[in-house]
């Protein structure tokens, strides 16, 4: 939500509630001062669903990051076989090399 169009919901809010109060209680003071509670509870509401919001988006990073490194191990499993497959094979080719020149010298 903009939050231009926050303030002007606000506003409507504050103004219904001060219109609300006056019509039932006929007393200015009494509209102007539940107006400025409401108006306090309203915000301490805001602030909280932000607080919440960012609790929540670091939750996620920290689940996303759990992840990652879930994954990056997988990875380092993975390419340590992949190593030692290509150590085997240069291994295996190395000793046929070896072999070949054993064979050629008397």
């Amino acid at each position: 939500m903009r939050f231009i169009i926050f303030c002007r919901l606000l506003g409507l809010v504050l103004c219904g509630n001060a219109v609300t109060v006056y019509f039932a209680s006929h007393s200015f003071r009494l509209a102007v001062v539940t107006t400025l509670g409401c108006s306090l509870l309203l915000q301490l509401g805001y602030f909280a669903s932000v607080l919440f919001l960012i609790w929540r988006s670091s939750c996620a990073g920290k689940a996303g990051q759990g992840a990652e490194l879930v994954d990056r191990s997988q990875e380092v499993r993975y390419q340590s076989r992949d190593d030692e497959h290509r150590n085997e094979t240069q291994d295996v080719s190395q000793r046929n090399q070896t072999l070949g020149i054993s064979l050629l010298l008397p």
